[in-house]
């Protein structure tokens, strides 16, 4: 991983993630005190001999390699992959490649920027395991296909040329809501939403590339987890990026043993990450996944995405009666009828992959911490989770501002112009601020001796005194702001600076990450985005940098 004492780039920024609006203790924990938490993960990935026994852990773990690699270098190549995603797919056939995983929901688009981080933090964490530790290693997204949460996924949100955020959003399709996002299919809506979103992002010399591959991915009668691997792959796949769709039945088999403990067992999953999670109430801590005991840590797949439950000694399939011997049979039969949940997911991906680190976002460490004693019921290697890198995307005016202002990153989130009003004091002329501060102080002082000298007159006259100071400090203060106002009408180039860098860094008053789609920036830099980030995003752990492209 990056060095954190390297030099700081003039083109960016580094912020403390504590220092970011609803960051969890957990969160900054994870990187500022990982001894709290060492009880619930592998390893540190911050000590290069947590990374030597992961690997040691994943390569002297057994699995089908061969088989599996042609699986998955058949859904690559379905799906057009770029040679380089097709070559690092076939590598998984050799017993010493290692994989760095990530993955995320289908977003339309591509999803939030913070997706496109996932994804270039896996790239560049592989190529750094290859070059320290001597391993073949590739870099691989999970699409978490079966997740049925339209809502979720359903819309995309860019900037528009006034900065404005604004929704790009597919119209609800059949089965949406109720079956996995692979198994809907997008129809001729597709293309006014592209459409849409043509108009509204500000046009760039991108901009009709850019929408021409849209239309290729999200074409009529493709899914729409199907879509999101074909868009994946054109914007990533030649930097030797896996986009590997979980919904693919060819892989279940090597995954039914998997799903079969979690049948014979009914429950057990959910009561380890329960009993994890009430370890972490009482560390201070947060549990992100309250688990239901009876619930089975698996979905049933058959048009609709139905809930497990134990109840008494059977199960319940949605709201149909089945037994575990029937379940099991069907099993065998159609693997493919089973999908895993939250808890059960990562041993899922990491039956599959040679994982030796998971790129995770803040929520997903905290549901992750649930999980180190269900890999140990399960016998599969826990990998490292290594937090995602950070950023906000800004233009160069914007850094210049902000280093020049020394403004705090986080102070551009308030939805007022406080800190807009205290740049602009701090611009007033020496003279004007020494001769206010002069004014308030001399008729404090004045008022205060002219108070305790009426006593002597008339105790009363005090009381009137104090009045007609506070009304005296009140006109300055009045008269301050007036100062003020008359310094944003003069300083218009502050005021537009401010707007913009906030516009940019807080949509809506929400981090640029989580707020805005990978799409728009996609839009405004072209395929330097990706080569830029590549070169110059750092990977240190707890830091948000904020970068001009």
């Amino acid at each position: 991983m990056a060095n954190p004492t390297q030099s700081i780039a003039a083109n960016r920024l580094p912020v403390d993630v504590r220092r970011l609006p609803g960051i969890s203790r957990l969160t900054a924990d994870y990187t500022y005190a990982f001894a709290n938490l060492a009880p619930f993960f592998a390893g540190n990935p911050a000590e290069p001999a947590a990374w030597r026994a992961a690997i040691d852990r994943v390569q002297g773990s057994r699995r089908p390699r061969a088989r599996i690699a042609d699986a998955i270098v058949d859904q690559q190549r379905r799906h057009d992959a770029p040679r380089a995603a097709i070559a690092a797919a076939d590598e998984l056939r050799d017993d010493r490649t290692v994989a760095i995983v990530t993955g995320q929901q289908a977003g339309l688009f591509g999803g939030p920027l913070y997706t496109l981080l996932k994804a270039v933090t896996a790239i560049k964490l592989a190529a750094h395991v290859r070059a320290t530790y001597g391993v073949p290693a590739v870099a691989a997204f999970w699409v978490e296909s079966e997740d049925h949460d339209w809502n979720e996924v359903a819309t995309c949100w860019v900037l528009d040329r006034d900065l404005e955020r604004r929704p790009i959003t597919l119209p609800t399709l059949p089965g949406a809501g109720v079956a996995p996002v692979a198994a809907i299919r997008l129809d001729a809506t597709a293309g006014p939403a592209i459409d849409a979103l043509r108009d509204t992002l500000p046009p760039t010399d991108f901009t009709t590339s850019l929408v021409e591959q849209l239309r290729a991915a999200y074409r009529t009668d493709a899914t729409m987890s199907g879509a999101f691997v074909r868009w994946m792959l054109q914007v990533l796949g030649e930097h030797g990026l896996i986009v590997y769709d979980a919904s693919d039945p060819a892989t279940k088999p090597f995954v039914r043993d998997v799903f079969a403990r979690e049948l014979e067992e009914p429950g057990r999953t959910a009561a380890i990450a329960a009993k994890a999670g009430r370890d972490l109430v009482e560390r201070g801590y947060h549990a992100q996944v309250t688990a239901n005991e009876d619930a089975v840590a698996l979905f049933h797949l058959n048009g609709a995405r139905e809930p497990i439950h134990r109840v008494g000694d059977g199960l319940m399939v949605g709201t149909v009666r089945r037994s575990a011997a029937d379940l099991l049979k069907e099993l065998d039969e159609r693997p493919a009828s089973f999908s895993p949940n939250v808890l059960l997911r990562p041993l899922v991906q990491d039956s599959l992959f040679p994982s030796i680190s998971y790129v995770a976002g803040p929520n997903e460490l905290a549901y992750l911490a649930q999980l180190r004693g269900v890999y140990e019921r399960f016998g599969v290697p826990m990998p490292l989770m290594v937090p995602r890198a950070s950023a906000t995307l800004v233009d160069s005016a914007s850094i210049r501002f902000l280093t020049k202002t020394g403004l705090p990153f986080e102070a551009l989130q308030r939805d007022d112009e406080s800190a807009l009003n205290h740049l602009l004091e701090q611009q007033l002329p020496p003279s004007v601020e020494g001769a206010w501060r002069d004014a308030d102080a001399t008729v404090t002082a004045r008022m205060e001796t002219l108070a305790e000298s009426v006593q002597l007159l008339d105790p009363t006259l005090e009381g009137a005194a104090r009045s007609a100071l506070g009304r005296m400090k009140h006109d300055l203060d009045t008269l301050r702001d007036k100062i003020v106002h008359a310094a944003k009408r003069r300083d218009d180039t502050l005021r537009r600076q401010f707007s913009r860098t906030r516009g940019l860094a807080f949509p809506g008053g929400a981090l640029q990450e989580r707020a805005v789609g990978a799409v728009y920036f996609l839009d405004r830099y072209g395929p330097a985005l990706v080569e830029r980030l590549l070169a110059e995003l750092p990977l240190d752990a707890g830091q948000h940098w904020v970068m001009a492209i």
